[in-house]
Parts: C-alpha cells; sequence; structure tokens
C-alpha cells in the first residue's frame, strides 16, 4: 500500500515540471516581446507610422501663393505709383512753393490777358522779404475787395505818398511822377483822382488796364481804405506758363527806379 501511494505520488508529481516549463516558456515569449511585436493573442495595431500621416487641411488652408504677374501688369503698376507720387509732389509744390492761377479779367491787360495761366511764388515774401513797387501780387480780397483772389500791380508800400494825377498827368510816388510803359494802349493813369497815404504793412495796388480796373482806387471809401494788408498776399507772380506762345517771365520794370523813399531820400 505504501508502495502504491508512493508510485501514485510519483505520477502526480511527474506533469508539475512539464507545466512550469510551459509557464516559462509563456513569460519568455512575454519578455522578449517589444514595440512592434503583438502577441499572439492581440491584433497588430493598426495606426499609421508618422511618414504615412497627411498634412492637415489647416495647413493648406493657410498657405497663400502670390500669383505671378504679367510684365504688362507690373509696367502698369510701376506707372500707377509714379503718377501717384507725381501728384502728391505737385500738391506739395502747388500748396508751399508756386501755385498755378487762371487770369479770369482783362484788368491787367496787356502784361496779362484773360486766359493767361501764372505761376506764382509763395515764397517770395516768406523769408523776410516784402512786396516792392512793380511787382504783379496775388492776394486774398476777403474783407476789403470781395470775396476772392485778385491780381493786381503794386504801385505804392509802407510810408509811401501815391497821388494821381498832377500837373504832368501822370502817376506820382512820393512827389516823383512815373512813366508807366505797361499801362493799356490809350488809357490814362487814372481817371479818379486820388491823394493817399500808404500805412505801414500795407499796399496801394491798380490794374495796368486803368480804365477796366477795380483796385485801390474804388474802394478808397470802403473800410481799409482801398489798401491790402501785405499779410494777405499770396505771392508774387512770377511766370507765365500759358498759352505757350506768351510764355515767360514777369519782371519787375524799373519805372519805380528814380521814386525816393518816404521822406525824400532817394532809394
Amino acid at each position: 500500500m505504501d508502495t502504491e501511494a508512493a508510485q501514485h505520488t510519483e505520477r502526480d508529481r511527474s506533469p508539475e515540471p512539464a507545466d512550469t516549463e510551459r509557464e516559462g516558456e509563456g513569460s519568455r515569449s512575454a519578455a522578449v516581446s517589444g514595440p512592434g511585436t503583438a502577441p499572439a493573442d492581440e491584433e497588430p495595431d493598426a495606426r499609421p507610422t508618422p511618414d504615412a500621416v497627411p498634412a492637415p487641411e489647416a495647413d493648406a488652408e493657410l498657405a497663400f501663393v502670390r500669383p505671378e504677374l504679367s510684365p504688362s501688369a507690373r509696367r502698369w503698376r510701376r506707372a500707377g505709383v509714379v503718377t501717384a507720387l507725381c501728384l502728391v509732389f505737385l500738391l506739395l509744390v502747388s500748396t508751399f512753393v508756386m501755385q498755378p492761377f487762371l487770369i479770369p479779367s482783362r484788368s491787367m491787360e496787356p502784361t496779362l490777358n484773360t486766359g493767361d495761366r501764372v505761376l506764382v511764388n509763395k515764397l517770395a515774401y516768406r523769408f523776410g522779404s516784402e512786396p516792392q513797387r512793380g511787382d504783379v501780387v496775388v492776394f486774398d480780397g476777403s474783407g476789403y475787395f470781395g470775396d476772392s483772389d485778385y491780381i493786381k500791380r503794386v504801385v505804392g508800400v509802407g510810408g509811401d505818398r501815391v497821388a494821381c494825377c498832377g500837373e504832368q498827368g501822370k502817376l506820382e510816388v512820393n512827389g516823383e511822377p512815373v512813366d508807366e510803359a505797361y499801362l493799356y494802349p490809350g488809357d490814362d493813369p487814372s481817371t479818379v483822382p486820388f491823394d493817399v497815404v500808404v500805412p505801414e504793412g500795407s499796399l496801394f495796388v491798380l490794374g495796368d488796364h486803368r480804365s477796366d480796373s477795380a483796385d485801390s482806387r474804388d474802394h478808397l471809401g470802403s473800410p481799409g481804405g482801398g489798401m491790402v494788408p501785405v499779410d494777405s498776399v499770396i505771392g508774387r507772380a512770377d511766370f507765365i506758363g500759358l498759352p505757350l506762345d506768351r510764355s515767360g517771365s514777369l519782371d519787375a520794370p524799373d519805372t519805380f527806379a528814380k521814386v525816393p523813399r518816404p521822406g525824400g531820400a532817394h532809394g
């Protein structure tokens, strides 16, 4: 009985090593399993590799490719930029340096005709200089001549005594008769007598076409006495731009060269 029990015990123990070996094999199999190696009882990983992942659609939406311009389009764009720069430059010049004016009437004939376009130097009196006798100036007449810009010739400056017409029938400045070669043919220096003293900081102005000019003579009884404040002067007409057959500079005549300064001293 003991022998049989011992034999049964040995037979019962014999399978144990096999069972242990199988468990060890399962352990060794799990131990060497690494990335990419799937256990036998699991499905392989279906996730794509990084190289196979497509670019997100958002990147495609953010991408922007500048269209290539044709040669003609580039030329037009360049021409537009140049034109814009030219317009800005002309605006700056017209505002601060040289401004064109259209002559609307006959009041300055024969020096300036109706329709002439003159260029007015706006810097002529901006750096300490002041209008001189004989200058053709453009001024703002608001408040004393009318609500507009005017163009006339300066015949008297601050302190001058201007009168017309004496025994010689000429315009006199500080007692000196002057020969006004620029007058419209057949016109008298004035058909309206006057004798005034120009206040400091003011001008006495007349048109060259005296019989067809509303100027300081016509406003002697108005506020300011027909005088033009120097501060209202926009600039000096220096050049006739159009028409081309009349283009040229407007130089001050030597008409007033012999006129003495106020008080009798010749200048």
